[in-house]
């Protein structure tokens, strides 16, 4: 399927929408539109591993570029992974098939934090680097880098494995602060530094994926992240582009996050997007918000959601549309297609005034 050029294209919609200026219509791109979802990113990927894949550039530059091509997407998110950058740095991290991280040695005290050495980006981050270079050759919009939060990391590192309850990662902060405290401090620094690899070489907007930072309450959050957090927003913004920060059941935490600084807050599903359009909509730029598993429904029905989701945006001074996580394997192409064309014709719409 062809899609439908979006009218008016810019390359810079998406940065607009992320300063909160003024836009003819509402640019979209989705979180994992690269992946298994595409017949040709099944054609090209292999079996190895994902880390594997990624010291490809060539190979993980095609895979970028594929949603673009086929979607007509506001934005290119660059094909990696965010633990890709400590998969250098002798800790013992795979990644496996149906699990996720996996971590040899879990981080568990200050000697095992000791291992957690500085990214060096001509180095640990060449494979990276040189795919955002091919990528920006051929690209005619943005390019989003991105990398892992601080708590998100952290706890795959400390847990040893992806975890429901994060029981590990809440007892370290609560019992050895300390420890906790050295081991985020760590991560931002490395998180500063991918950022500013992948900006250097020509990615105009990033976007932090702190997943878990929702199993936290506010207390904890404020007690134990947010100085991280602060530190990292404040860093990232002398980088120049606007930067994104996500993480899934932050309902409680909006409020805090939208106060940290970033340009742009992503939103997961289990939000009301009117009311928080209403609240934080002229502070922050807001991104998402549809429940991924929609778009596995009829295409009236998948329609008839990205226009509620359209229209609860209108207060947002700065709106992007995307979903409230990545794109579920099994979603069908030509759906996520239409969606696409859907935003760019009604969202136009929507930029004179509200859907009815």
């Amino acid at each position: 399927m062809t899609p439908t050029p979006p009218p008016n294209a810019s390359p810079s919609i998406l940065l607009k929408a992320l300063r909160r200026e003024a836009t003819d219509r509402i640019p979209v791109w989705f979180m994992r539109q690269a992946g298994r979802s595409l017949p040709e990113y099944r054609a090209v990927r292999g079996v190895d591993s994902i880390l594997k894949v990624l010291q490809q550039p060539e190979l993980a530059a095609e895979i970028t570029l594929q949603p673009v091509h086929r979607y007509g997407v506001d934005a290119a998110i660059l094909y990696s992974d965010i633990m890709a950058p400590l998969a250098n740095l002798d800790i013992g991290i795979d990644i496996v098939a149906g699990v996720g991280p996996v971590i040899e040695r879990p981080f568990r005290s200050l000697d095992d934090i000791m291992r957690l050495r500085p990214v060096d980006p001509a180095t640990d981050l060449l494979a990276m680097t040189d795919a955002i270079d091919l990528c920006i050759h051929e690209l005619t919009v943005p390019l989003i880098g991105f990398c892992g939060g601080p708590f998100t990391i952290a706890s795959y590192l400390v847990e040893g494995r992806p975890s429901r309850s994060h029981t590990t990662m809440k007892r370290l902060i609560l019992e050895e602060p300390k420890v906790f405290a050295e081991l985020a401090s760590r991560l931002v620094d490395i998180a500063i530094t991918t950022l500013k690899a992948q900006v250097d070489h020509g990615a105009s907007v990033v976007q932090i994926f702190d997943s878990w930072i929702g199993t936290l309450s506010p207390w904890m959050y404020r007690n134990a992240l947010q100085p991280h957090l602060q530190r990292l927003a404040a860093e990232t913004s002398a980088l120049g582009v606007p930067v994104i920060y996500f993480g899934v059941e932050t309902a409680g935490l909006l409020d805090d996050l939208a106060q940290l600084g970033f340009a742009g807050l992503g939103l997961d599903w289990r939000v009301d997007l009117d009311a928080v359009a209403t609240r934080l909509g002229h502070t922050v730029a807001l991104q998402g918000n549809l429940d991924p598993s929609i778009l596995l429904a009829p295409t009236d029905q998948v329609l008839a959601a990205t226009k509620s989701i359209l229209s609860a945006s209108a207060l947002a001074e700065g709106y992007i549309f995307n979903l409230g996580h990545g794109v579920l394997p099994e979603t069908d192409p030509a759906t996520v297609a239409a969606v696409v064309d859907f935003v760019h014709e009604q969202g136009a719409q929507l930029r004179r005034r509200p859907l009815q």
